[in-house]
């Protein structure tokens, strides 16, 4: 039995209607993973099953002992007095019971210290991300039958996301727990999710399946739907082209063909189409130096406290370094201190020669928030340069998803994604050859996401990257800069995972305790290099087409070889016919071959990740 169902729900904001004829039951012990693009309405959703908003149509309905607690992407106004007060609070009917306040403070403390939040933080002064994570410290401590989490995983470290993972698998399986999850984390999703629903143009398709299975199954449902409005389109291209001929579609006989045409129009223009996809490409700038940095015994401390300690260590163009440590160790730090915006209490850093650095800071200082989506990628122009063309504003606003409507918004009343978004457009307008990426992937959907790793892959530059999302680094990144302790980095060959596997061999905690920086007799000390990656899932459909299209240039191949050898054909050519196979042969060839390569080259990577 259902314990939170949302009934045949509609949902407009304005005349734009978000959700349509939405159905979801919510049992206990699911785990629910809520997909969808970015503006589609999730946030809204959960709003919605927590009660927060009323649907213009159909209803909630959950039974009557169900304790529902939601994770808001928006700060309560009435956030204040200190993290513990905030995360123990308990309603009335609690606080009438000692023993249940009682578990309550302990279970709020125990949130709060898994989350690294210090009891007596004053929320009035805390940063967002600690406020955050006292929020989410308030939904775990609530013990709640039904846990509505929006991007749970923002602003936490990766050792943090792991714990979370445990945490609501162990409450799932053992309280009953029931969630809806909101994530673009998608190894969490995929470690937790025991059933998917996707919000896709106002409607939920839902599955019982994990996150790998799902995005195959909707492979395969979009193309179905696609077939289908190929078909509805000839049709109605058939009838428009029949009520042109005018005569016969005026006489009465003929009425109901006309009425039917009108309908069908109606369905055409009711049809809700596919989401457009983000389109990035970073611009390219001048080639900088073989060698990009190089620190010797670096070290920064803020006051007495240390941050990074004697670190040595060389990046050279064309590395992809992920910086990897919990929260507040000094990841950002260091990023500052290579590019100098932070000048080192001790040591040296040596920068190469023509760098052009792209940064995407984690404060989004590069945005102004007063300023409009047009006047920050413009910059005071109303063409900006990408991938080497020169583009009108409104049209590379539009390949990051921004309506012209969109371009006169201030930056400041944009969402977490939209923000993201704009930021990478500003970003990526750039000339550069070294991006440093601070958070990128915070509030990106799992599509954007997937877009920017591959442009990342494609980067010619060099990459500093600080991200918490663990499949992110492990599909970008070719070595680590590891925070394994207090103010130490070590450097590690690889991925996250590649660290992960490397000191569980070693039967090492996961924080050990570093052999010295710039030590070169140890193998992970090493400057990164470059390693096998895996495919991202369009490789993956890529690969598995690939031999149906060789099969398929083969087969033409074989087609005009058996044409060019008929002498027939040579006594009757008087329009080219054989040079103009000769032409199609040649450039089948090219193909064959290109294919081939492409071919050889996603089965090495396949052979890599397995």
């Amino acid at each position: 039995m259902a314990v939170l169902s949302l009934h045949n729900v509609d949902y407009a904001i304005g005349s734009h209607p978000l959700l349509t004829d939405v159905s979801l039951h919510l049992h206990r012990g699911d785990r629910l993973c809520l997909t969808g693009r970015n503006g589609t309405g999730k946030s809204t959703l959960l709003r919605l099953a927590s009660g927060r908003l009323e649907p213009d149509a159909g209803q909630l309905s959950q039974d009557a002992d169900v304790q529902v607690a939601i994770l808001d992407q928006e700060f309560d106004p009435g956030m204040k007095g200190s993290a513990l007060e905030y995360a123990s609070w308990a309603d009335a009917a609690t606080l009438d019971e000692p023993e249940l306040q009682a578990a309550r403070l302990h279970a709020a403390e125990e949130a709060l210290t898994r989350l690294s939040v210090p009891f007596d933080t004053v929320l009035t002064s805390a940063s967002g991300g600690m406020i955050r994570r006292v929020m989410l410290a308030r939904v775990l401590a609530s013990r709640a039958d039904v846990l509505l989490l929006d991007e749970p995983t923002n602003h936490l470290d990766i050792d943090t996301v792991l714990w979370l993972e445990e945490y609501l698998k162990r409450v799932s399986s053992r309280d009953g727990t029931a969630m809806i999850i909101v994530t673009h984390d998608r190894a969490f999703a995929r470690a937790i999710t025991t059933r998917v629903a996707e919000l896709d143009r106002g409607r939920l398709h839902t599955a019982e399946c994990g996150i790998d299975e799902f995005q195959r199954r909707r492979e395969i449902m979009l193309e179905q739907e696609r077939s289908v409005h190929r078909e509805f389109d000839r049709k109605l291209a058939e009838e428009e082209a029949w009520l042109r001929k005018g005569v016969k579609a005026r006489r009465r006989r003929n009425e109901g063909r006309v009425k039917r045409l009108i309908e069908m129009r109606e369905t055409c223009r009711n049809r809700r189409q596919e989401e457009s996809s983000v389109r990035l490409q970073a611009g390219s700038g001048l080639r900088s130096g073989d060698l990009v940095f190089e620190t010797e015994n670096l070290s920064f401390s803020y006051g007495a406290e240390p941050i990074v300690s004697s670190l040595t260590t060389t990046v050279m163009a064309g590395d992809r370094v992920g910086v990897v440590g919990p929260n507040g160790c000094g990841k950002t730090t260091l990023l500052r201190l290579l590019i100098g915006d932070l000048a080192p209490v001790s040591g040296s850093v040596y920068r190469g020669t023509n760098l052009q650095i792209a940064y995407f800071d984690q404060m989004r200082a590069l945005l102004a928030p007063e300023s409009t989506v047009f006047e920050n990628i413009g910059e005071g122009y109303d063409t900006v340069e990408s991938g080497g063309q020169s583009k009108h504003v409104i049209a590379y606003a539009r390949d990051y998803l921004f309506s012209e409507a969109d371009l006169q918004k201030p930056a400041g009343v944009l969402s977490g994604g939209e923000t993201n978004r704009l930021l990478l457009a500003k970003l990526f307008a750039r000339p550069s050859n070294l991006l440093v990426l601070d958070e990128p992937s915070n509030d990106l959907d799992a599509e954007t996401l997937d877009l920017l790793e591959e442009l990342l892959l494609e980067y010619k530059g060099t990459i500093l990257l600080v991200s918490h999302d663990r499949e992110f680094l492990d599909n970008v990144v070719t070595g680590c800069l590891v925070f394994s302790g207090p103010a130490t980095v070590s450097e590690h060959v690889g991925g996250y995972s590649d660290w992960r596997d490397r000191i569980a061999m070693q039967g090492i905690d996961a924080d050990p305790e570093p052999t010295r920086n710039g030590d070169a007799s140890s193998p992970d000390q090493a400057r990164p290099v470059s390693r096998v990656r895996r495919l991202s899932y369009r490789e993956a459909q890529e690969l598995e087409a690939l031999p149906g299209r060789i099969a398929a240039c083969e087969a033409e191949m074989e087609q005009i070889h058996e044409a060019l050898a008929d002498a027939n054909l040579y006594r009757s050519d008087d329009g080219g016919k054989v040079q103009q196979l000769s032409v199609r042969l040649s450039e089948l060839e090219q193909e064959s071959e290109d294919l081939y390569e492409r071919w050889q080259e996603l089965l090495s990577i396949e052979e890599g990740q397995a």
